[in-house]
């Protein structure tokens, strides 16, 4: 049994640059999945904690930088517009106040 790459319609990978290329789209995808990771699981804990204390200032700090980690990433692979990352992570806005967005 032969295996095919994804996306590839069969055709074999015509130099190792090809395949390198192949690899490293992958290695993006996961890194951008796992910044993304990050940012559900940082905007949960500043959701869940609703008091205004020192706390709050932690998790608002530690969700601003998730979300400031993840925008690079998705900078580094070409995706320089986050409107739609914003929107379906649903960060709000104290979280883009903190990265100087509005």
């Amino acid at each position: 049994m032969a295996l095919r790459l994804p996306g590839q319609g069969g055709a074999r990978l015509q130099t190792g640059l090809d395949t390198l290329d192949y690899e490293l789209a992958g290695e993006m995808a996961s890194s951008l999945g796992r910044a993304g990771d990050r940012v559900v699981a940082a905007l949960a804990a500043l959701a869940a904690h609703e008091e205004r204390d020192a706390q709050r200032a932690v998790l608002l700090k530690t969700a601003a930088e998730a979300v400031h980690a993840y925008f690079i990433q998705r900078e580094l692979i070409g995706l320089r517009r986050h409107h739609d990352a914003i929107a379906d992570y649903a960060i709000p806005g104290e979280v883009l106040a903190r990265l100087g967005a509005s």
